[in-house]
């Protein structure tokens, strides 16, 4: 969405205040782990983009809250996997020798979004060290959720996301669905996998200051079916923020939904 379609469906500019008056309507996230999801481009016009859109966020959770978000890297994996889109196989090696190594600190997010990107640089924010599906979190919580991320099943119940669940956190879509809602990744594992294949991935990491390129097991977890386990998950708060729609819930709601629903539908 460009910057002409996103005046033209925007009624009146967000702000940070405006921002934390709609996260306030939504529910009381002060003092929450909350894990967002969340497209700029989707919540309108906002004044200061996705600095305000933080800001909103941090003021909404407050100094006792937790903040959460992805910060995946799909870029550091075995290219023999890539769909979105495929390169040349000749490519792989090539590939495989030369990508640089996961760096918390400095390796950039892909596809996550603007907000994202302005959040993992906050000062203080940390950010766990798997190199493809790797968290950052920023509060109180941040080192407990993000200090042990281990690369196999890396949104399985060694997790993050299985952290934030021990805390009995929110998780909160801005402007997105549920085809983007890490949490029922968890849930499939939960589930033992059913749908999903387990398949060898591979990253380039740092030991010892040397970069080596590691292979994993992990579930390939499936999102074709996220929207409408969305459409039937009955405890969520649906509300606007800015110019988009939003999504509130608990997760272990969800989760828990989500296992059963796995469960039922999935064979």
């Amino acid at each position: 969405m460009d910057e002409v379609e996103i005046i033209e469906r925007t009624p009146a500019p967000a702000t940070v205040a405006s921002l934390v008056d709609d996260l306030t309507r939504l529910g009381d996230l002060s003092g929450r782990t909350v894990l967002v999801h969340s497209s700029l481009s989707r919540l309108g016009w906002v004044v200061g983009g996705a600095q305000a859109v933080v800001e909103a966020l941090l003021a909404a959770v407050g100094p006792d809250g937790t903040i959460v978000v992805p910060t995946h890297s799909s870029g550091l994996t075995d290219p023999s996997h890539w769909a979105n889109p495929p390169v040349p196989e000749a490519w792989w090696p090539v590939l495989r020798e030369h990508m640089p190594a996961f760096d918390p600190l400095t390796t950039p997010t892909r596809g996550m979004g603007a907000i994202v990107d302005c959040f993992r640089r906050l000062p203080g924010v940390r950010r766990s060290a798997h190199p493809a599906v790797s968290f950052a979190a920023l509060g109180p919580n941040a080192e407990a959720i993000t200090a042990s991320h281990p690369l196999e099943d890396g949104l399985g119940d060694a997790s993050p996301l299985a952290r934030v669940y021990d805390l009995d956190g929110l998780v909160l879509l801005l402007g997105v669905g549920h085809a983007n809602n890490t949490s029922l990744h968890l849930a499939e594992h939960r589930c033992g996998g059913i749908g999903a294949e387990r398949i060898e991935q591979g990253s380039p990491v740092l030991v010892d200051g040397e970069r080596r390129w590691v292979t994993y097991s992990e579930l390939e977890g499936v999102t074709d079916d996220f929207d409408a386990l969305g459409a039937d998950l009955p405890d969520q708060t649906l509300g606007r923020v800015g110019a988009g729609e939003a999504r509130l819930m608990r997760q272990r709601d969800l989760v828990d939904f989500a296992v059963v629903w796995f469960t039922a539908t999935r064979s």
